[in-house]
């Protein structure tokens, strides 16, 4: 019983980072969605509220951290991994918010394949990829 439980937990919530990538265009402002599905390397950057951006973009960081140190909560039931993952997302956001102003405040043509990359590091739950194996590596080696 305690597995099934754990298994739909775990499904409820990967649903719920579905419902927040799906809905995506109705719930946040962000002018680069339409921009990086096009040929993007040819235009120019479009036009923006940099405020605005920045407050949506740390909005969907933090629902998708959130998602997400719970995900990683429902599989390792472990407090010092939800600490030690919650100060990577701190980190990564940190980080990643920086080069993403930096990108937004001068685009340069010759910069936005790497701009495009870093908006994903804050926009979808990339870290939670990379941690969720990197934890189970670890508990398969203790």
């Amino acid at each position: 019983m305690y597995k099934y439980r754990k298994y739909i937990g775990i499904s409820i919530l990967f649903f719920l980072l579905i419902l927040v990538r799906f809905y995506e265009d109705e719930l946040f402002y962000d002018p680069y969605l339409l921009f990086f599905k096009n040929d993007y390397l040819t235009l120019d950057s479009p036009r923006r509220e940099v405020a605005k951006l920045v407050l949506s973009t740390t909005l969907r960081y933090v629902l998708n951290s959130l998602i997400s140190i719970a995900v990683l909560y429902q599989f390792f039931k472990d407090k010092t991994i939800i600490k030690f993952s919650s100060y990577i997302y701190m980190s990564g956001y940190l980080v990643f918010m920086m080069l993403f102003l930096y990108f937004v405040l001068n685009p340069n043509q010759e910069d936005y394949y790497l701009f495009f990359n870093v908006r994903r590091f804050l926009i979808q739950p990339l870290i939670l990829l990379l941690l969720l194996p990197a934890f189970y590596y670890n508990r398969l080696q203790r």
